[in-house]
């Protein structure tokens, strides 16, 4: 099984990427032990069509060329919330499966309809807007998490 992530933008130098490189590198130090391949993250950047629409299919389609094959997890304010233990499974169970996983990051408008109908499921961190870059750090943490729980690791504290 690999872990994608794929993201419109790219992180600035700094906190942000101070904390996903922590949460990434967590992640993959221990992924071999769990029959996981080593999180990759490919980075695109944003549409520059006039407008919001054009911009954001010009993204889903370059998200998406990077999919091949993957189960697609759009996360997307309008998909639905997991808890840590739920997450957890859906990771277990595509793992179990020998599914590869690609989640998807969109840019400031959001996704395209391309990529959200093309997406096995849709995935919210929440109501509330968050800015991109803590979405990947929120994302790594949850993947690390989910990582540890199968483990039976303490970091997890329900």
């Amino acid at each position: 099984m690999k872990i994608s992530i794929l993201a419109v933008g790219r992180l600035k130098s700094g906190a942000e990427q101070t904390q996903f490189n922590r949460y990434f590198d967590l992640f993959n130090a221990s992924a071999r032990n769990l029959a996981m391949g080593p999180m990759a993250v490919f980075e695109t950047s944003e549409g520059r069509s006039e407008s919001a629409a054009e911009r954001k299919e010009a993204e889903a389609h370059e998200l998406l060329k990077r999919v091949s094959g993957a189960r697609l997890v759009a996360l997307d304010e309008g998909g639905q919330s997991l808890t840590s233990y739920e997450f957890t499974a859906m990771v277990s169970r595509l793992r179990d499966e020998a599914l590869d996983v690609a989640f998807a990051i969109g840019g400031p408008d959001g996704h395209g309809e391309a990529l959200k109908n093309a997406a096995h499921f849709k995935l919210s961190l929440g109501k509330m807007t968050l800015p991109h870059g803590l979405v990947r750090i929120v994302l790594a943490e949850q993947l690390y998490r989910a990582m540890t729980i199968l483990q039976g690791h303490p970091y997890h504290r329900a």
